[in-house]
């Protein structure tokens, strides 16, 4: 037997505003956790490079000490590491880096060589933070390589 007539239909055909709304909601809050977990992971990764860089740099700079007898100096810099000098002694062939340019920090900044800072140390290699100013907190705080280790 058939029914004439309409037949009621329960089914839905899509979805009501407060439910996509909700979702969109969701959906923001989720990509804002995302987002910021990121963003500290990032600097994180750039501050561990940076300090890796540092101890190479330094370990770099005390093999010249060992073969030439003398700390390069200011004026030298790190270009030491990877231009060879015609008046050092025993300067090491092929220079002290595994490459022939010198690291950048984690900001793609370059490092600063300094003798006799007021550690009292015979030299510091530093790199400027963040903002590559002198100073600063957390990520923007100057990183040394006396205490990269």
């Amino acid at each position: 037997m058939k029914m004439k007539g309409k037949q009621k239909r329960n089914d839905r055909a899509g979805f009501t505003m407060v439910e996509l709304m909700a979702v969109l909601i969701i959906l923001g809050l989720l990509a804002a956790v995302v987002v910021r977990n990121f963003v500290g992971q990032t600097d994180k990764a750039r501050v561990t490079t940076t300090k890796t860089n540092l101890r190479l740099l330094h370990n770099a700079i005390n093999q010249f000490k060992m073969d030439t007898g003398r700390f390069p100096t200011e004026e030298e810099g790190l270009l030491v590491l990877v231009e060879p000098l015609e008046d050092a002694p025993n300067y090491q062939p092929g220079g002290y880096l595994e490459t022939t340019d010198l690291p950048k920090d984690g900001w793609g900044n370059d490092f600063i060589y300094e003798q006799y800072p007021e550690s009292g140390k015979p030299f510091v290699i530093k790199s400027l933070g963040a903002d590559g100013e002198e100073g600063g907190e957390d990520y923007d705080a100057d990183l040394l390589s006396t205490d990269a280790y």
